[in-house]
């Protein structure tokens, strides 16, 4: 089992680097930056990259609207030219919210974007003439519209790789069975093993039944918390603010892509209870309102043991990278705890 995690994106470059570097010795595997509204990803990946010998850098994620796929696909290849082959394009649509309401941006199609998108990346890694021509993006330009003056053109570098790994994160059915059919690997959220089949089963050999054998399998990225110990139990309760405002407030209600989730999950009445609360301003209630056995069945937090039969569930149910959270409060103790989960899933 690979292991990752995320660093604090509103955090400082130099301080994240330097734990990264710490965490890359005691085991870690990939490391993740995501891009919410906060300083691009793009910068934060290249200073890692210098500052990193040999895990993965991995954008965690880029969002679908806010570069061209010809800038998406030319920032992949720099990244990759500069990690030494070492990045993995990690692209999500993220939600109107941040979208429309932060880089102004319509919020339409993420599923065909998402495939025209990753159809173009892969023409400009393989250096060919980009003359593309899909329902949302025209590469160059149809005749009639804009100047006139665009010419398929490639790219002028020799990328690292013509193949560099795509990762989607994808949590309903249609976004799940393009993640399986054209990416390498599927990010899904609030990743829980038992309810796995149930919840993504259909949609996961949809995709596959389509997909490339090029591709190779899929890998999946689970995002569990994580703290081992015999009395790390109360540690349940740092998770819930988060699922309490993914649920509650990531969107309005019949457009939460997380509230559906947890109602998938078997955990309807209680999403629809922290929606309310947590929509009226009642943030600490709804927190209440998060239920213990969502929290458990979701993260890593127990003694070593238990610890080791949940890596164990997750793997079952085919997750192949745990990017976790660590609940440690001091970088010191992050290394020491990703130390301890490195010779539990060795």
């Amino acid at each position: 089992m690979r292991i990752g995690l995320s660093i604090n994106y509103s955090g400082g470059f130099t301080e994240a680097a330097a734990e990264v570097a710490d965490l890359e010795r005691a085991g870690l595997d990939i490391v993740f930056v995501p891009e919410a509204y906060s300083f691009d990803a793009v910068s934060a990946l290249g200073y890692l990259a210098a500052k990193t010998s040999r895990l993965q850098l991995a954008s965690g994620i880029l969002q679908l609207y806010t570069r061209t796929p010809t800038l998406t696909a030319m920032t992949a290849a720099g990244l990759d030219f500069v990690s030494d082959g070492r990045f993995v394009l990690g692209l999500g649509a993220s939600g109107p919210q941040v979208i429309e309401g932060f880089h102004g941006v319509p919020y339409d199609a993420p599923i065909g974007r998402t495939r025209e998108l990753v159809e173009i990346c892969r023409k400009v890694w393989r250096r060919e003439r980009l003359d593309y021509q899909g329902k949302y993006y025209q590469i160059p330009l149809p005749e009639g519209t804009g100047t006139g003056l665009g010419k398929p053109l490639k790219l002028i570098n020799h990328p690292v790789r013509e193949r560099i790994p795509v990762l989607l994160a994808a949590l309903g059915p249609k976004n799940v069975a393009l993640a399986a059919e054209v990416a390498e690997g599927w990010q899904p959220i609030f990743f829980l093993p038992e309810r796995a089949e149930a919840v993504f089963g259909d949609a996961l050999r949809t995709g596959k039944d389509r997909r490339d054998p090029e591709l190779g399998p899929l890998d999946i990225y689970a995002g569990p918390a994580l703290a081992i110990g015999e009395d790390v139990e109360p540690l349940l309760g740092f998770v819930k603010p988060m699922l309490a405002l993914y649920i509650g407030g990531m969107g309005a209600k019949g457009k939460n892509f997380y509230h559906t989730l947890a109602t998938r999950y078997g955990y309807g009445a209680e999403a629809d209870r922290i929606q309310e609360l947590y929509l009226a301003g009642k943030k600490d209630e709804a927190t209440q309102v998060v239920p213990d056995a969502l929290v458990r069945d979701i993260s890593l937090i127990g003694p070593a043991g238990y610890v080791k039969e949940r890596v164990a569930a997750f793997a079952e149910a085919g997750v192949t990278v745990l990017n976790v959270a660590p609940l440690a409060a001091t970088p010191a103790d992050r290394v020491k705890l990703i130390e301890q989960f490195r010779a539990i899933c060795d």
